[in-house]
């Protein structure tokens, strides 16, 4: 294939360590997505995970006979790191460094890049739908992507229960970033609604 393929990758740990996962996009040259690819990793830390990402979205590019690829990540200690201009210190990181670099060598034209987090977008989801599940996906018509992301909540905001009209009321908002917050479910099962 003669095609220059993007490879768009992104890794994510709660608690760091904690459960992780990785999400990965291979699209064509018309930015068409060829590969959408969410794995749960079980326990370890966000930089573990950014380098799984990064070789799992090369090993998925091998699969489809790629010779030039672009990758592109948010990880900035992961880019820099592939491009030599940090050094790999923790021991858990040089075996995934290690491998990514030899996978890189493998392709005939590869260039690396910093990707915007908000440009991202698609490999965070599928890691986030990957660790909410606690299981693989693959599909994006399986999941809830193209919903709009959660607002963060303030002080004050109040959810409604629309079937038993419970409420609640944040006092102390959550720390999370947005777009890993979930809705508020009343006791009964009832997605709330703000007030």
């Amino acid at each position: 294939m003669d095609e220059v393929l993007t490879l768009e990758f992104d890794g994510g740990s709660r608690g760091n360590p904690g459960p992780a996962g990785i999400g990965v996009v291979v699209r064509a040259a018309d930015r068409t997505p060829l590969v959408t690819l969410g794995r749960f990793l079980g326990t370890c830390t966000n930089n573990v995970a950014e380098y799984r990402a990064l070789i799992a979205a090369m090993e998925e590019a091998k699969k489809l006979g790629a010779k030039k690829i672009v990758i592109r990540g948010d990880s900035e200690l992961i880019i820099k790191q592939m491009r030599g201009e940090y050094r790999v210190k923790h021991p858990d990181m040089k075996a995934l460094h290690e491998e990514a670099q030899e996978l890189i060598h493998e392709f005939d034209q590869a260039k690396i890049e910093h990707n915007l987090r908000h440009k991202n977008e698609l490999a965070d989801k599928l890691a986030n739908l990957a660790m909410d599940r606690r299981r693989d996906v693959t599909d994006v018509d399986e999941s809830p992507l193209d919903l709009p992301a959660p607002k963060a909540t303030k002080a004050g905001d109040r959810f409604v229960c629309p079937k038993c009209r419970c409420a609640i009321e944040v006092k102390l908002p959550s720390s999370i970033r947005p777009h890993q917050l979930k809705p508020f479910v009343c006791q009964c099962g009832t997605k709330m609604n703000p007030a």
